[in-house]
């Protein structure tokens, strides 16, 4: 069994973080211990979502990507106990845009000065392994906005879909969450739970059952 070290007696103990998620809820199912540790600590400087989430169902619903943002903010009161910075990048669900393209440069420099100026020094963000293209996309965003951030800031990685890392990636662990406030910070995001918006992507029993720490990569270290 790989051990993971308690994030808590490492290096990392002060550090100040940014989470990056794909879509509205993977910062609970991803992140969720991390976001409420940070918050506990005043290190919490913010949580930015790549997409709008709407490609959770099948056509364009009016109303869809107001509402996800709004649960977003109400699931992270839940984990955080108070209001922290939110920002989406805006992209659209499941259409990433690729590497070195002109949206994806412009992003990457967004997302670097909101890292320079609330002084991050960890980006944690879904695995590069992962299997859904924004998961992927969120990876590599992160990755080059850190090169350009023009200071320096480790970044860690997540795990929500298939296997995590395995090999020499050093991993870390978070402290616990009760379950009970982590399960109440994902009802928030009823559209993936009920059929609040009709017919669409529904978060099955397995994923629901989140474990009471999150395990993170690090995929980069500082200088």
């Amino acid at each position: 069994m790989v051990t993971a070290l308690p994030l808590a007696s490492s290096v990392w103990r002060d550090a100040r973080w940014l989470v990056l998620a794909p879509h509205p809820d993977d910062e609970t199912l991803g992140a969720g211990a991390l976001i409420a540790e940070a918050a506990r600590d005043r290190r919490l400087g913010g949580i930015v979502y790549l997409t709008d989430g709407t490609g959770s169902h099948p056509r364009d619903i009016p109303g869809l990507a107001a509402a996800r943002r709004r649960e977003a903010r109400h699931a992270l009161r839940r984990l955080a106990g108070l209001d922290v910075p939110i920002d989406c990048l805006g992209w659209q669900d499941a259409h990433p845009h690729p590497p070195g393209s002109p949206a994806f440069l412009r992003d990457v420099l967004r997302l670097a000065a909101w890292a320079r100026s609330r002084r991050i020094d960890a980006i944690a963000v879904t695995d590069k392994a992962e299997r859904h293209c924004d998961h992927v996309a969120a990876y590599h965003v992160a990755r080059a906005a850190i090169d350009a951030a023009r200071r320096p800031i480790a970044l860690f990685s997540y795990h929500i879909w298939g296997e995590p890392p395995h090999g020499t990636v050093q991993r870390f662990r978070t402290a616990t969450i009760l379950p009970g406030r982590r399960r109440q910070a994902l009802r928030a995001h009823r559209s993936q739970l009920s059929p609040r918006f009709g017919e669409g992507f529904r978060l099955d029993a397995a994923k629901q059952c989140m474990p009471a720490t999150d395990h993170l990569f690090l995929r980069k270290s500082v200088p």
